[in-house]
């Protein structure tokens, strides 16, 4: 293994054992355990500095911004005619804005909130908001001295008349970096998120998804050297679908299934993702 894939494996080892006693509740916990879990070489991070930070900057400044703002300003609830609308549960809101600058530490946290009482919402506040954990046990930690920076954003990646699919992606730099994305498959009937051995239905189905995925494993090493998957059997390895991964529908039908840095593969290949055509499952 190459110095920065070890770099990176280590960086998010650390990480890990710090977000571990974070006082959240433990199913938040649970949610972002798999997002923190796996690194980015420090090489693919460089680019994310801090040149914006000026020589003694020492004073905190948080902004914190409710999505209740769009019942009080009129002027708000107008911008908001350009946020998607997803079906007939509602829009998608930032329901918070976290902002922090505070000696050499920076957080940038976008929490998303669907309408205004959707089932899931509890779920993915839960996930977005142990990132603001994560940065303010540092800040204590640090007073602001270390380099580190957290950033968190969202996207919605589909919408149909069924499902919906949320894609909360995050990054995490310090001396090396970590990058992640979450995403909530949303079934818009019962507004709560479903995995993804729930929308293939069964365990064959499951079994024929994880074989395809093999297979492109093979296809894309064959046809790029670039391309490398952990082998299978070892540590990292893909062997199969658990039916908890990271999914969602495309609009023709297929499924596309993404794996977070350095969970099948090099830190180099970054977030994996595989298209699943329909007739497999």
């Amino acid at each position: 293994m190459r110095k920065t894939e070890q770099t990176g494996k280590d960086c998010i080892n650390l990480w890990k054992k710090e977000y571990e006693n974070i006082p959240v509740p433990k199913a938040a916990k649970e949610r972002i355990a798999q997002g923190i879990r796996k690194g980015k070489e420090t090489q693919k991070k460089t680019a994310f500095s801090f040149q914006w930070r000026k020589a003694g900057l020492t004073a905190a400044a948080v902004v914190v911004t409710f999505g209740a703002a769009v019942n009080i300003s009129p002027a708000i609830a107008n911008a908001m005619d350009g946020i998607p609308v997803i079906g007939s549960i509602a829009r998608v809101v930032t329901f918070r804005n976290y902002k922090d600058q505070t000696g050499n530490m920076e957080a940038d946290i976008n929490v998303p909130k669907i309408g205004s009482d959707a089932i899931v919402n509890k779920d993915i506040e839960d996930y977005a908001e142990t990132f603001i954990a994560i940065y303010e046990k540092e800040l204590a930690e640090t007073a602001g001295n270390a380099h580190f920076s957290v950033e968190s954003n969202y996207e919605v990646v589909f919408d149909n008349e069924a499902y919906v699919s949320l894609a909360i992606h995050a990054t995490i730099t310090g001396a090396s970096g970590a990058e992640s994305v979450k995403v909530f498959t949303i079934d818009k009937k019962t507004e709560k998120a479903i995995s993804l051995a729930d929308y293939l239905g069964s365990s064959e189905k499951l079994a024929a998804v994880t074989a395809n995925i093999k297979e492109q494993m093979k296809e894309q090493m064959k046809a790029d050297e670039g391309v490398s998957y952990f082998p299978e059997g070892e540590e990292g390895g893909f062997t199969a679908l658990t039916g908890t991964e990271s999914f969602y529908p495309t609009a023709n039908g297929d499924l596309v299934i993404v794996f977070n840095e350095y969970e099948i593969a090099p830190g180099s290949m970054g977030i994996v993702r595989f298209t699943i055509p329909k007739n497999i499952f």
